[in-house]
């Protein structure tokens, strides 16, 4: 009987050992190892993608993300989306409101009285549906080309160029499909901004 819970005993400590060695090498490799040959081969292979897709103006100065929207009021360049969140990365998310909802009716309301005012030369019947609504995240840097091209007579007044220069460069910023296949034509608005900015001499 003595000699069984001896080995019991020791069996015990031999497992117990096993565990704590076993839950060290596994907290080196998960822990320690596996993220840095993650960061690693991201630097190496995706380095733009890895610093979060920073995007630079002419000097060099990082201006934002290509993944995360902007707020721009000026008339003479692109507006985005209404963000739910003032494109604030720290808290994406949009109200899942019902066509319907009230809150809904009143800020898309606005939204159009604001296009009204500020774009009077193109009718709301030709406004595109984006240019109102909220994106899921909040945060979505993206419109369709449509909406960027209802925008060009208000920004040819403002910045004196033709609708066919506004329009090329619009072309020229336009991303197609992911492989051809997924997703919609779309416009980074501050890489629009940017071509923009850049086309003006700014």
């Amino acid at each position: 009987m003595e000699q069984s819970a001896k080995i019991e005993r020791e069996t015990a400590r031999l497992s117990l050992g096993v565990v704590i060695r076993i839950s060290l090498v596994f907290n080196v490799l998960c822990g320690i190892v596996y993220p840095l040959v993650c960061t690693g081969a991201a630097q190496a292979l995706f380095p733009g993608y890895a610093n979060g897709s920073l995007i630079e103006n002419a000097e060099g100065e990082v201006v934002g993300s290509e993944l995360i929207g902007q707020t721009f009021e000026d008339p003479g360049h692109f507006h985005g989306r209404v963000s739910s969140i003032d494109y604030k990365a720290e808290a994406s998310g949009s109200n899942n409101y019902a066509p319907s909802n009230p809150d809904m009716l009143k800020r898309t309301g606005a939204s159009i009285e604001a296009w009204k005012k500020a774009n009077p030369d193109v009718p709301v019947s030709e406004l595109p549906i984006d240019l109102i609504t909220y994106s899921g995240t909040g945060l979505d840097p993206h419109i369709t080309p449509e909406s960027a091209k209802v925008q060009v007579p208000r920004i040819g007044k403002q910045t004196g160029l033709s609708a066919d220069e506004l329009n090329k460069l619009i072309e020229a910023n336009t991303e197609g499909r992911d492989l051809g296949l997924f997703g919609e034509p779309r416009v980074n608005v501050m890489k629009l901004n940017l071509a923009l900015d850049g086309l003006l001499g700014k």
